[in-house]
């Protein structure tokens, strides 16, 4: 079952039962959410994937790391909760895109969900439209970042640290990266509301 759609502005609570709850009475064995953060990858190499599971026998099983969830963050943060309390097992996978491209869809970032999750559940998935749509996107953005010097270099250097690291990237988890933007944003609202009352 695929479920595609826009985040709920409001009642999260209420959305993610809905959908723990639809997933249980389907027969669904494994709810994986999939995503995006913004990191420092460079757009010629293949998209990092990290991944977390709040049930160690899962994280164990799909090599993932434990989640550290303390307190919804964020929809996704959300509904791996109402899984957690519906009893339905729940993994979620994150794409890391190039924060110096982040207006532009990344079908590299897919193409490494798909093969991450299609590995992850065993199947075999046709990737060819998206390995084309991924050379594409880097044959663009290589160009676009030749026009400027400081951005090509910028590119370089993140090229080396990443080929220096090899498989070991230190990106940070999507419950991370939720908390960090939920702070982010809490801090923004206040600070926008003090600018209000001191205009007034």
């Amino acid at each position: 079952m695929l479920l595609l759609g826009i985040e709920p502005n409001t009642r999260w609570r209420t959305f993610a039962g809905e959908i723990a709850g639809l997933s249980k009475d389907l027969g669904v064995e494994l709810v994986v959410t999939l995503g995006a953060l913004l990191a420092d990858v460079p757009h010629t190499r293949p998209s990092p994937v990290t991944g977390s599971a709040s049930d160690p026998d899962l994280v164990q099983e799909l090599g993932l790391t434990s989640s550290r969830y303390e307190g919804p963050t964020g929809i996704v943060g959300v509904l791996h909760d109402a899984c957690r309390e519906t009893g339905l097992p729940s993994a979620s996978l994150w794409a890391a895109v190039p924060h110096y491209v982040s207006l532009a869809a990344s079908p590299k970032a897919a193409l490494a969900l798909c093969e991450r999750l299609a590995a992850l559940l065993g199947a075999s998935v046709d990737l060819s439209d998206l390995e084309r749509a991924a050379d594409a996107y880097e044959l663009q953005v290589s160009a676009a970042v030749a026009q400027d010097e400081e951005t090509e270099a910028y590119v370089h250097e993140l090229e080396t640290r990443r080929d220096a690291l090899g498989e070991e990237l230190d990106v940070p988890s999507g419950d991370s990266l939720a908390a960090e933007l939920t702070r982010f944003l809490k801090e923004h609202e206040e600070r926008t509301r003090q600018d209000r009352e001191e205009d007034a």
